[in-house]
């Protein structure tokens, strides 16, 4: 089951204020939740339904949605409140079960298969969690369930709000088929308009084109795409459950549309992270990445390694080949990096075309690196390889 707060920002905030005796329920109302105008944050975070009916859109700047409302209504973020709720949220679904996969705030999946026989029908179940979140929390949630991940994400996204959708294997060329080639998750913009200059116009017709064909337009994507318009592919994330863990992201000051400039930000990200991974003489089994497109929409893919490493290189051309695969050509605007699965020490399973000499080289280049930076400063030294083309 795939839990999706609707509107999340928006309707925290509006649950806030009428707890606080205000008498007008802002999602009733033309009412954004934006930043500070004069700033990078002075955009749309989220939108009311009138405001919405207006035509203002997330990301857009508040000028823009202010000049389409002439009523509108601006709260500012409130972080603080937004983790409240979101703990509010989980620790209710936590009544029932354990294990809760966080995709973000806002979001979660649970395997219903532990606890079915505990609970019942699921539909029935979802049925029951989301009046219980409705009634105990005051805001509303969808829930989608399937069979697997990336199927439970998609029937969350049917109608909405404060509504339960299915589609299961059987249900898929009926319901998700027939939808529009943007609607797939972890299709971008640019990747939809390239699949309808191919003719690929819907789900359906992406499902039903050959890999092989559309590898000389998106490469190693290509089967992963098509398997997500079957049904099959499930959706890979950074498990939140990590209790152990070392991890860096930032929000840059504007939209990064190109891998050369993910790239670079990626390259001070692990940087960090891999100092204080060295600081603490722990080497890493597993690395993961997050990406925020302009849409606020949030993406991430891990990878468990051969061997536990804490060399910077390494971790960074892991991380990049992980963006590669994941970036979806959307502007982006939070790149983030995540260390798990320690272990106290290196060991190597060594190939025929590895060089156990160049190995501990650049262990012993990353100690004598952090010393410099430790010493002088970050800016002190640069690798060569944070200039290297991106391909």
């Amino acid at each position: 089951m795939h839990i999706d707060v609707n509107n999340a920002f928006l309707s925290w905030t509006a649950v806030d204020l009428l707890n606080q005796g205000c008498k007008i329920d802002i999602r009733n109302i033309e009412a954004i939740i934006g930043g500070d105008e004069t700033q990078r944050r002075g955009i749309v975070l989220a939108k009311s339904m009138p405001a919405k009916m207006k035509g203002v859109k997330t990301a857009e700047t508040i000028k823009d949605a202010k000049r389409k409302c002439n009523d509108l209504k601006v709260f500012p973020p409130n972080h603080k409140l937004y983790k409240d709720m979101s703990d509010k949220l989980f620790n209710l679904i936590s009544k029932y079960t354990p294990d809760i996969e966080k995709l973000s705030i806002d979001e979660c999946i649970i395997d219903y298969t532990k606890i079915k026989s505990l609970n019942g029908d699921p539909i029935k179940f979802a049925y029951k969690l989301k009046r219980e979140i409705k009634d105990t929390l005051g805001f509303t949630v969808n829930i989608g369930i399937a069979n697997n991940k990336l199927c439970a994400k998609m029937a969350s996204d049917f109608l909405k709000p404060d509504r339960v959708h299915t589609l299961f294997l059987n249900e898929i060329e009926k319901k998700m088929y027939p939808l529009p080639i943007e609607d797939l998750y972890g299709i971008g913009k640019s990747s939809s308009k390239k699949l309808r200059e191919l003719n690929i116009n819907t789900i359906g017709d992406l499902a039903n084109t050959d890999p092989n064909y559309l590898y000389k337009y998106f490469k190693n994507q290509a089967e992963r795409m098509v398997n997500s318009a079957r049904g099959t592919e499930d959706i890979i994330t950074v498990r939140n459950e990590e209790r152990e863990g070392i991890s860096n992201s930032t929000t840059t000051s504007y939209n990064l549309n190109s891998l050369d400039e993910i790239y670079k930000t990626l390259y001070s990200l692990v940087e960090n992270v891999c100092m204080a991974l060295r600081k603490s003489n722990k080497f890493a089994s597993l690395v993961g990445v997050v990406l925020k497109d302009k849409n606020f929409k949030t993406y991430s893919h891990q990878r468990k390694l051969k061997n536990p490493t804490s060399n910077t290189d390494e971790i960074y051309n892991i991380s990049k080949e992980l963006v590669k695969e994941l970036w979806n050509e959307e502007g982006i605007r939070l790149v983030g990096v995540h260390l798990s699965k320690f272990s106290n020490f290196q060991t190597h399973q060594i190939s025929l075309f590895e060089d156990v000499k160049e190995i501990e080289s650049n262990s012993e280049l990353d100690k004598v690196v952090d010393k410099l930076k430790d010493t002088y400063g970050m800016d002190i030294i640069k690798r060569a390889s944070q200039y290297k083309n991106s391909k």
